[in-house]
């Protein structure tokens, strides 16, 4: 008789917290249809995405190098249709919503039960969006307040930015780290700070760290 059975839906974690990838694993062991691959950072992230082309890809916003958005990023160059699920720490409905706006299938916090992310992969794989049940609701909520938050309002290249200035890295070194001109990521510095009403640089700084961007 023909072996009819369905191959393992593969999951790609791209975290750098060991502890969350070692949730991961014992989350995902429980259900043998899931198979797991993991990456500590975007760069081995885009790397492990072209290479296995996994199913699902769950990416922290938070990224030792560049941010889980901007990985949504470069993988949707590659590929479209990627499916992915944003998995953080930061509740803030704004950055659900812009998650949703940049391709993002699914965003789950990692305060949540863990059998919620086991419960996003499945609905995801089955081609539905899922965001965890709490931040669906702090969204429905929080219209005003998410068109008030300055990052609903940015690009995913102005996000990356001013996420490496938040951090305080120079000029140069956001050029060096994204792999563009000095020149563009100063324009792009210019055009922030009239963004968000900086003063001058130690202003933008500021503002960066205060809306959690760092």
């Amino acid at each position: 008789m023909q072996d009819t059975a369905k191959p393992a839906t593969k999951v790609l974690i791209v975290d750098d917290h060991p502890v969350v990838l070692s949730g991961c694993r014992t989350l995902f062991a429980s259900d043998h249809s899931i198979r797991i691959d993991e990456a500590t950072d975007a760069k081995s992230g885009h790397r492990a995405y072209v290479s296995k082309r996994p199913d699902v890809t769950v990416i922290d916003i938070s990224l030792p190098d560049v941010s889980g958005f901007e990985l949504m990023r470069r993988i949707r160059k590659d590929d479209p249709d990627a499916k992915i699920i944003m998995f953080s720490m930061n509740d803030d409905p704004a950055f659900v919503v812009r998650a949703v706006e940049l391709g993002a299938q699914g965003y789950v916090s990692k305060g949540d039960d863990p059998r919620i992310l086991l419960k996003a992969v499945r609905k995801v794989v089955a081609g539905d969006n899922f965001i965890s049940p709490q931040l669906a609701e702090a969204v429905t909520f929080s219209g005003a307040a998410i068109k008030a938050n300055p990052a609903s309002q940015m690009t995913p290249r102005e996000l990356e930015i001013l996420r490496l200035l938040g951090r305080g890295n120079k000029i140069v070194e956001v050029a060096e780290a994204l792999g563009i001109s000095y020149k563009t990521v100063a324009n792009t510095t210019s055009l922030l700070k009239q963004k968000l009403g900086a003063k001058n640089h130690s202003d933008l700084i500021r503002i960066a760290v205060e809306i959690g961007m760092n």
